[in-house]
């Protein structure tokens, strides 16, 4: 028996490592807004050379929107960084191989789209590894970037890319495409309100949690969006062309 001394010592230690421990999983989602993300934090944020301007898409891939955006960015010559979730890769790993195929570059969202604050460190953990598996299965490569659904953050998602040589990767401007109100024109417009060398822009090739069909108006937005890039003088490009350095500083 624990004498009731020391007994009450550590239950009152656990009393308070519990909340430190619960504060220090949370505290990476300060970095979700994102004019502070942008000033002091940014790798995370996805800043890169300042006469290139990164072009990421997330929640794919869908075999019903995907084509049309690999189609479009095939016409223009560009390559963008797609972050895939899990559960929508294993359900269409024919396009993912054809993605790659194309030259795009493949990133990691996740298995399933939920915040990350509702996991755990031992599952997001779990989350990350399955997905990681997953997309070298299809692609033959490990991927080396991961954004996490929401752009939410946590203690342990840095913890558990560190451990499988994930950098993680926000971005800089979006466009709000998710919204059922979204329309070509509300997409530019926000995009390139926050546009600058060095950006990085989030956009969505699926809808699958985002308004029904809303990936149209993203569809209808990118030749605006890329034609922007050619007046202002910048390329554009996936992440690993963005000079954005890798978590052993290369």
């Amino acid at each position: 028996m624990i004498p009731a001394g020391p007994a009450r010592t550590a239950l009152r230690a656990g009393a308070v490592a519990l909340p430190a421990l619960a504060a220090a999983h949370a505290a990476p989602v300060l970095s979700t807004f994102g004019p502070l993300r942008n000033r002091l934090l940014p790798r995370l944020a996805g800043r890169g050379h300042p006469g290139h301007v990164a072009l990421t898409f997330d929640d794919g891939p869908d075999h019903l929107s995907t084509p049309h955006f690999l189609r479009l960015l095939g016409r223009r010559g560009i390559h963008a960084t797609f972050f895939l979730l899990g559960s929508m890769a294993v359900r269409s790993p024919g396009l993912v191989k054809e993605m790659t195929a194309a030259g795009h570059e493949i990133a990691l969202h996740g298995w399933e789209h939920r915040p990350l604050l509702l996991r755990g460190p031992r599952a997001t953990r779990d989350d990350l590894a399955r997905t990681l598996d997953l997309v070298s299965d299809i692609t033959g490569q490990a991927p080396t970037l991961f954004r996490p659904p929401y752009g939410v953050m946590t203690g342990g998602a840095h913890l558990a890319c560190r451990r499988m040589g994930l950098t993680p990767v926000l971005w800089t401007a979006w466009g709000e495409d998710w919204r059922a109100r979204a329309t070509p024109a509300t997409v530019h417009r926000t995009v390139t309100r926050d546009l600058r060398g060095g950006g990085t822009i989030l956009l969505h090739d699926s809808d699958c949690t985002s308004a029904t069909g809303s990936w149209r108006s993203t569809l209808g937005a990118l030749p605006r969006i890329l034609d922007t890039c050619r007046e202002r003088g910048l390329a554009v490009g996936p992440l690993r062309e963005h000079g954005v350095p890798s978590r052993d500083g290369r």
